[in-house]
Formats: C-alpha cells, structure tokens, sequence
C-alpha cells in the first residue's frame, strides 16, 4: 500500500471519529441492539429503522476506541438505504477485509471507505474493535436480539 493510501485511510478514520455520522438515538427505531467488547470496553446501541427489506435509517450510540466509532460511523453510512441482502454483502465484503486482509494485488477501490480499515487485519487484536458494529447491525437484521458480545 502507499503511504498515501495509508494517509488517506488514516484521515476516514480519524474523521468518522472525531465527527461520527449518525451518532444519535433513533426515535422509533425497529430494532435496538447493545454492542460489547469486554476486552477493551467498547460499548455501542445500534438502533435500526427498516421498511419491508430496505435499511432506512440507522443510528448509533456509545463509546470506544477510534477504530470502533469510526468502523461504526463509516458502517452507518454504507448501510443506510440498502436492502439487507446489501448490507449482508458489505458486512461479508468488511469482514473478510478486517480479517483476512486483501487479496495480493487487489484494488481496494471496490471497497470504497471500507477500504480505510484494510490494515486492521495486521493487528488481531483491533479485529474486534473493527467488526463490533457490523456484527450488531448484523443481528439486528435477523433477530430482536437485545445484547451482542465479543465473547
């Protein structure tokens, strides 16, 4: 990667922390869902508005390290609008990404802003701080689940 692909993505970061979109509760949201790490303290509320299969509105709340806020933030805004079969999508497309990291020689431009956390799958430790978002909008999708944990 670049230095200023890593500048760039180091800048999404930081910004989707310090100015976190969607960061509000949502009045009459469908679903409501807590997000826990025990391990660093990351702690979130996922609320989620749909209409039929179309994710139309989605918010968060809470606290945590910058690479779970912003994973938040950015997750906020590339899910809002899409259907859940496209928010599956993403979530399967960013998990890989935090996980496994990129494919040698792929483009990570497919990947839009998600492609700012391609180097957390360098560091196993934050994984959990990147996926805990996705993991909760995730449940919050499929079930009235109240409460999603690391552990």
């Amino acid at each position: 990667m670049t230095s200023g692909a890593e500048s760039l993505y180091q800048d999404i970061i930081l910004d989707h922390n310090r100015s976190p979109r969607n960061f509000r509760v949502l009045d009459g949201a469908h679903r409501i869902v807590e997000a826990y790490n025990p391990l660093c303290g990351d702690h979130y509320t996922i609320y989620l508005k749909l209409d039929g299969e179309i994710i139309s509105d989605i918010a968060f709340q809470g606290s945590g390290c910058a690479i779970s806020k912003s994973s938040a933030s950015v997750m906020s805004t590339v899910v809002k609008g899409k259907t859940r079969e496209e928010a599956e999508a993403l979530f399967t497309a960013f998990h890989h990404l935090v996980t496994e990291g990129a494919d040698a020689g792929e483009d990570l431009d497919q990947y839009g802003k998600l492609a700012a956390f391609s180097g957390v799958s360098e560091f196993p430790a934050r994984v959990k701080c990147a996926i805990l978002a996705w993991h909760t909008m995730k449940s919050a999708l499929h079930s009235d689940a109240k409460t999603v944990s690391t552990e």
